[in-house]
């Protein structure tokens, strides 16, 4: 059971009390980071495998940290200590990295993580939606009590939404008003049996701050998709007027409907305008593992992810490669679009998007840094908050790990 602790708020809000105005807000992705959430791999659940991804989360790390904070979600703190090498090794920019020990199932941060919030007072929250491992496919006990954990670290209030089975990357938001999303993702009998469609809009508009939902039907059950077509891997919107996704023979291979095509054609955002649309390429060939394992099929370059300084881009070793970089450098030009390889990834499920999750500038008391001097015992660094308030806080040169565990947050310090 969730320990109720006397700086985290839990907000205990039952179906009967969810109104009909938007009470939350939730940014889009391309809005101003504090830092991206990533949880490292591990062997602790599978056994093995971590090894052959850990490059693709160095490069993630890399090349967020010229933006901004990269906060690493580890399993132990042996853990933590062997990121910290990998990352010594790529010679990456530690002090812009900071470690959450806490133990997880898994990496898809994007489905099981924190998902932050507005609320009409401005106060940011930590909305913790219910995660059954993609309906019951996966272990997810310990992936589930990450959003929690993360609003400890931060001391951000949680608002309790387990009463409705949501995973981030089952929606896709303009941060405009207009939310998408696939029906097979929220309303089958594996996620949500208990709650109409409507009960599952009024949840999306009251804590995600839309003011319409398109729904596509999705697929259920189908080409062994544990997300049972989440919307990431198809559909991703750029502000409130464009739409990018894929051509419709694409669509039609990634097992998207003809009914579902349509709607993707006549969407309209909350203006009641109609989306300009880019296209991205699937792969040319069947995706292939470094070691020369086939996946099996073309994969999508729609599942990117939008930093504050670069926009992460799945990279296959595929020819398509260049031609989906150029398009994705054109709708953020300034941003540096920059490939994350998912050959390896991929076998596992899915790409960058997946694996990580924004934490927006102002959600943490702490948002704004800039250098300050060395002192006797450290860096001194000059931070300001939202309200413009200077705070001073020392940088040790050590590493710096918080521990989560049996509900409570431990602060400690480890020699590099």
């Amino acid at each position: 059971m969730r320990s109720l602790l006397t700086f985290v708020t839990i907000l205990f809000l039952e179906m009967s009390a969810v109104q009909c105005w938007a009470q939350y807000t939730m940014p889009n992705e391309d809005f101003m980071h504090e830092g991206t959430w990533l949880q490292w791999p591990h062997n602790y659940t599978y056994g093995s495998g971590a090894e052959d991804v850990e490059a693709s989360w160095v490069q993630m790390t890399a090349a967020l940290s010229s933006g901004e904070r990269v906060h690493i979600l580890a399993y132990n703190e042996d853990e933590a200590l062997h990121i910290t090498e990998l990352l010594e090794n790529a010679e990456v920019n530690l002090s812009q990295i900071d470690f959450l020990l806490c133990p997880t199932d898994d990496f898809w941060v994007r489905d099981n993580g924190p998902i932050f919030a507005q609320g009409e007072d401005g106060q940011w929250v930590v909305l913790d939606w219910g995660f059954n491992g993609w309906g019951g496919d996966a272990p997810f006990a310990l992936d589930d009590a990450v959003p929690l954990a993360v609003a400890m670290d931060l001391d951000l209030p949680v608002v309790d939404l387990s009463a409705m089975v949501l995973e981030g990357g089952a929606i896709e938001v303009d941060g405009h008003g207009t939310l998408m999303a696939t029906r097979s993702s929220i309303t089958g009998e594996d996620r949500n049996p208990d709650l109409t469609e409507s009960e599952i809009e009024a949840y999306l508009t009251t804590y995600l701050g839309v003011e319409q939902v398109i729904w596509l039907d999705g697929q259920f059950g189908g080409n062994e998709d544990i997300t049972d077509q989440h919307i990431d891997g198809f559909v991703k919107f750029v502000g409130g007027h464009t739409l990018v996704t894929m051509n419709d023979a694409d669509l039609a291979y990634w097992y998207v409907s003809s009914e579902d095509r349509n709607i993707i054609d006549e969407a309209i955002n909350a203006n009641g305008l109609p989306y300009s649309r880019v296209n991205l390429p699937l792969t040319q060939e069947p995706v292939q593992t470094t070691w020369g394992k086939s996946i099996g099929f073309r994969s999508s370059y729609v599942n990117y992810y939008v930093g504050n300084s670069v926009v992460l881009v799945p990279d296959y070793d595929d020819s398509m490669d260049p031609v989906a970089l150029e398009i994705i450098q054109g709708l953020y030009p300034e941003r540096t679009a920059v490939g994350i390889n998912c050959q390896n990834m991929l076998q596992w499920g899915g790409m960058v998007h997946c694996v990580t999750q924004q934490q927006p500038l102002g959600a943490t008391s702490l948002s704004l840094q800039r250098p300050g001097r060395f002192g006797s015992r450290g860096h001194v660094s000059q931070t300001f908050d939202m309200m413009g308030r200077e705070v001073q806080f020392l940088e040790t040169k050590q590493l710096y790990i918080r521990r989560y565990e049996n509900g409570t947050i431990e602060k400690i310090y480890r020699l590099d």
